[in-house]
């Protein structure tokens, strides 16, 4: 009975263990082919759809370079760290891609987790749904966009996490029947 217990145990373990190695820190930029246009429709969508847009904001940390490629790569990475990484968060009509190198300069901290994004896990902060000014021009973009992110995150590092979710599920469901059986048996 022991055994069986402590065989549940390493299971449940080495699964756990397995987790913390394939999810690897990620974040969310521009391709670097995108247009500029859509890079506007996307920045539109990801500032009024969840991502913290106030640091590209004039008086934000990250507004230089006050360029279209660098304001959408930081509301990208905060709208996919708010929605928890999750897959298709990282798509926008086929104008961003995950990174796996920190896309952080100088005092601008690109968020790594749903924590640091002020989203799932952490503490909730009020997005800006207010889009930055552009080069050249005094005021905010006006509207929202519209453009709906499309699901089809097919990364290497998205299946990995999949399938380590489907392996905790499967060991938990394992190692409670075998605590089950040795209870029952023991008795």
């Amino acid at each position: 009975m022991a055994s069986v217990l402590a065989i549940a145990v390493l299971l449940v373990v080495a699964l756990l263990d397995h987790r913390v190695v394939a999810v690897e820190t990620t974040w969310c930029v521009v391709r670097s082919d995108a247009s500029d246009d859509a890079l506007l429709t996307a920045l539109n969508y990801a500032c009024g759809s969840g991502a913290d847009c106030g640091p590209i904001q004039s008086s934000g940390l990250c507004y230089l370079p006050n360029t279209v490629q660098s304001h959408t790569s930081y509301a990208f990475n905060s709208y996919y760290q708010r929605k928890d990484r999750a897959p298709g968060t990282c798509d926008f009509a086929s104008t961003a891609t995950i990174a796996k190198t920190d896309p952080s300069y100088g005092s601008c901290a690109y968020p790594s987790s749903p924590s640091t994004a002020g989203g799932i896990g952490g503490t909730p902060t009020t997005p800006s749904s207010r889009v930055p000014p552009l080069p050249g021009t005094t005021g905010p973009i006006n509207g929202n966009g519209g453009l709906t992110p499309t699901y089809t995150n097919n990364s290497k590092a998205s299946v990995e996490f999949s399938i380590t979710k489907l392996l905790i599920s499967l060991s938990c469901c394992l190692a409670c029947y075998l605590i089950t059986v040795s209870i029952h048996v023991g008795h």
